[in-house]
């Protein structure tokens, strides 16, 4: 379960966003997960919330936004449908992954003092 080791990578990441910004604390975490990713969005949110107990993510919730592959032409920008063979009916050249192999923080809404 790879998960576990992205998590906690995730937490190291916010911490140190949190810590340059002077929060106190994390209240919402946004993160985009792609459907070619490889990764169970159920055991992502499932290591956050072991990895967030005692840290500035404890009351935060987390946000996954689950992206589909979409796949286009290069050369002319036409996106195959789902099913067809990924070459482009109009060009016949090899479509190439636009989206849905992403794993990517997104936003982070934390606490921070008044300036």
């Amino acid at each position: 379960m790879h998960e576990y080791s992205l998590v906690q990578a995730l937490m190291q990441r916010v911490a140190q966003e949190a810590r340059a910004r002077g929060a106190s604390s994390v209240r919402r975490l946004s993160v985009r997960i792609g459907s070619l990713a490889g990764v169970e969005p159920e055991l992502f949110a499932s290591a956050y919330s072991l990895f967030r107990e005692g840290t500035l993510c404890s009351d935060a919730e987390l946000v996954i936004d689950q992206v589909e592959a979409r796949w286009v032409c290069p050369q002319c920008g036409r996106s195959p449908a789902p099913g067809e063979i990924l070459h482009c009916a109009s060009c016949g050249v090899p479509a190439r992954l636009a989206a849905g192999d992403e794993i990517m923080l997104d936003r982070i809404e934390m606490e921070v003092p008044d300036v």
